[in-house]
């Protein structure tokens, strides 16, 4: 068996990443203390689902997994394509690597709010910028 390119091991631990990051808002939801929900919130799943109704970074902590799914869903794709096409090369290895600590360091930064304007928008920028790379590598495979 081969080893297997560090951009399928990269793309690994960011769906680990992505399959455990509803951990910390199913964790905030559930610590609220009491009287921090409105008298007329809603018991249930309605109350779980509504994350308007909790602490900032249980709201934070949500949203950090909807980008997490916004971006890494796309590139996810892409990777898998790059491999179909036997196109891995260094402008890949690194764009996977940048990419995964880039959504960590957004993760983070995003739960704790430690990443306020401007950090937060130019890590998800600089993710976005590693989808576009990996689409290239898409397009330059392709052509190889």
């Amino acid at each position: 068996m081969e080893n297997l390119p560090t951009e399928l091991a990269v793309l690994t631990g960011l769906m680990v990443l992505a399959a455990s990051l509803w951990i910390p808002y199913i964790v905030g939801v559930n610590t609220a203390p009491p009287g921090s929900l409105p008298a007329d919130a809603p018991d249930g799943f309605v109350r779980i689902g509504n994350p308007a109704l909790h602490r900032p970074w249980v709201q934070r902590a949500y949203r950090a997994h909807l980008n997490l799914l916004e971006q890494g869903i796309p590139f996810a794709i892409l990777v898998l394509i790059v491999d179909r096409l036997d196109g891995f090369g260094p402008l890949t290895y690194w764009t996977a690597i940048v990419f995964f600590w880039l959504r960590v360091a957004h993760a983070v930064g995003y739960i704790t709010g430690a990443a306020r304007l401007p950090l937060r928008p130019i890590i998800f920028s600089a993710g976005w910028v590693c989808c576009l790379l990996m689409a290239y590598a898409v397009f330059a495979a392709r052509a190889a």
